[in-house]
């Protein structure tokens, strides 16, 4: 879609040169969603893929994904030996991915940074950060920076905590959420359809506490993680989806009622937990 009331395209290529954010400016990384419809209250965009960003970085603490890496990157690090030789997480990446409704030609420009700072019940990549224990780190204006939880960092559909002139530079997979043993699933209302519902599960080696976290998305306004210290009972599961998600919380737009999607997420979240047991 052409934007009609840009003026000005920056490029940036040092972290200062992206500031001062203004009235009117748009920060984009992939830039998919802002061309998909109109930005009349746009004038000016800053891409950011010109201060040179890492797509990913292995170390010891986990999997580090730089904002302005590619969905399609994220999709082939699940065959990526670097990974499948340490982490059994790894397939995941993948198949969240699959999650999202959009082309192959999407795969090759939309990113994680940008799904994440949409916040969108849909975003599944919100699904799999929140999924994998994600922390996000933010840049501010003043040159600092602080952290938070994916869990905390989407607060709403479309919301996050970001300030207006704040700035996402990455999200890091903890190690030991990479290492542990994981099982995904998803519903959407017709094939091609956009999710109603991304339920994932993660059971953590014996090494890193044990233990099995549940994490619904799509279906809610906002992730939400349920952890068990060991896997649950049919009943102990009902009841945590019942007391642990605010029943405000279940969403209703044109992919799903809430009453479907709360129905639809219970019986995922029991094959997960027959999958991990």
């Amino acid at each position: 879609m052409d934007l009609n009331t840009i003026s000005d395209i920056a490029f940036p290529e040092t972290r200062d040169e992206v500031w001062p954010l203004l009235d009117g400016d748009a920060v984009m990384a992939g830039g998919t969603w802002l061309m998909s419809e109109p930005q009349v209250h746009l004038l000016r965009l800053i891409d950011l893929n010109g201060l040179g960003w890492e797509p990913y970085v292995i170390r010891d603490e986990g999997l580090q994904l730089g904002a302005t890496c590619t969905i399609e990157t994220i999709s082939g690090l699940s065959r990526s030996d670097a990974l499948l030789d340490n982490w059994c997480a790894a397939p995941l990446l993948h198949q969240c991915c699959t999650a999202l409704l959009q082309s192959f030609k999407i795969w090759k420009t939309a990113t994680i940074g940008g799904n994440l700072s949409l916040a969108f019940p849909a975003g599944a990549m919100v699904s799999l950060a929140a999924g994998l224990d994600g922390v996000v780190t933010i840049w501010t204006g003043d040159g600092g920076e602080y952290q938070s939880s994916v869990i905390d960092f989407v607060t709403g559909p479309a919301e996050n905590i970001m300030g207006t002139h704040d700035v996402l530079r990455s999200v890091l997979f903890p190690a030991a959420a990479m290492r542990s043993r994981t099982a995904y699933r998803k519903i959407a209302l017709s094939p091609l359809g956009r999710s109603g519902a991304v339920i994932l599960g993660r059971r953590y080696t014996d090494a890193d506490g044990g233990g099995l976290t549940l994490t619904v998305s799509g279906a809610t306004d906002r992730p939400h993680d349920l952890p068990f210290g060991d896997v649950p009972t049919q009943a102990e599961l009902d009841h945590a989806l019942d007391e642990r998600i605010p029943p405000q919380s279940w969403y209703t737009d044109c992919h799903g009622a809430a009453d479907w999607r709360r129905a639809v997420t219970g019986v995922l979240a029991h094959e997960i937990r027959e999958e991990l047991a």
